[in-house]
């Protein structure tokens, strides 16, 4: 199948789109502290998005192998920010959120915006629940200095 420019122009929105919703969700790591940020998540839902796009355009072959191997590629890169440092393991809520926006990028290739931006919205609430008072009240995490667990 051939594309016009006019319809490549048109779904190229597609691309914006979730480019900047993984870019939000990379501007809230980031904004915490977090090594991966606006760059890495808009890339990674920019790339995702991408990948989508160009397995929906192809005539040949399976169309959705494309698609199916983000899914491992993405949670190999995810796999490279998990550190083990004296015991603890660091980075496995990172690893998950690159996994969770190579989602989002692919929603918005299959023109799911409504998924796209409801998994972005649900990754970014889910993080910023971590920084209420109420997340030690439901973690068994041992948060130092929070008010709600005490120092053993």
């Amino acid at each position: 199948m051939s594309i016009d420019w006019i319809h490549e122009l048109l779904v190229s929105v597609r691309l914006i789109v979730a480019f900047l919703l993984g870019a939000f969700i990379g501007w809230e790591r980031e904004h915490h502290g977090q090594e991966a940020g606006i760059r890495t998540f808009g890339l990674i839902s920019l790339g995702a998005c991408s990948f989508g796009l160009i397995s929906i355009f192809v005539e040949y072959g399976d169309q959705g192998r494309i698609a199916a191997q983000i899914v491992s590629g993405i949670g190999f890169l995810g796999a490279g920010v998990i550190m083990r440092d004296s015991g603890h393991l660091k980075g496995i809520t990172t690893a998950a959120t690159i996994w969770c926006s190579a989602s989002v990028g692919t929603a918005i290739a299959f023109d799911m915006y409504v998924i796209g931006i409801l998994t972005a919205s649900i990754i970014l609430l889910f993080h910023a629940l971590r920084n209420t008072k109420y997340w030690a009240l439901v973690s068994n995490k041992k948060i130092p200095g929070h008010p709600l667990h005490k120092d053993s």
